[in-house]
């Protein structure tokens, strides 16, 4: 059984509140048995949980400064091997340009000798049927003389005489 505790006068004091002294310390007792219990039983378990949470926290933090880091380091890699692969395009480029002049130049050369090729082919055959007509033309010329002299003399020449007479015709026409 309990016994009541006077604190004082309800007139002054806590009393002059509205509180009174007994119910003040049955509450206190029963929050400090609420306490020890929740101490003992709840407490820690929460004290845990929230420890473990706040390192899960601290290590999904620390995870994400390490993926950061990862991230910036890979995006720094990924650049390099863009830069060394834009050089290498750049100097295959120019690599396939300067094979492509030189081949053009190798064809510019060879259809250039193809063509002195064949001026100098089509010059040997102007000379040869200049020689072929030149020669036709003497023998047509020949011909000529023999049946204009014959025709001037009015006998017939034989052959010694009228290469000589040839001979003497076409001398004089080239020295003039």
């Amino acid at each position: 059984m309990l016994v009541p505790i006077n604190f004082a006068d309800s007139s002054s004091g806590i009393g002059a509140l509205g509180v009174s002294g007994q119910a003040f310390v049955i509450q206190l007792i029963t929050f400090i048995l609420a306490y020890l219990v929740l101490r003992r039983w709840a407490f820690g378990p929460i004290i845990k949980i929230l420890r473990e949470r706040r390192e899960t926290i601290e290590s999904g933090v620390k995870l994400g400064e390490q993926m950061q880091k990862a991230k910036a380091e890979l995006e720094a890699q990924v650049d390099e091997v863009l830069h060394d692969s834009r050089q290498q395009a750049d100097g295959i480029i120019a690599g396939a340009q300067d094979t492509a002049r030189q081949t053009i130049r190798e064809a510019e050369d060879k259809a250039r000798e193809k063509a002195a090729g064949i001026l100098k082919e089509a010059e040997e055959r102007v000379v040869q049927d200049t020689a072929r007509a030149r020669q036709q033309l003497e023998k047509e010329l020949v011909g000529l003389i023999s049946e204009a002299t014959e025709a001037i003399i009015e006998e017939k020449v034989d052959a010694k005489k009228d290469a000589q007479l040839i001979d003497r015709a076409l001398k004089g026409r080239q020295t003039a």
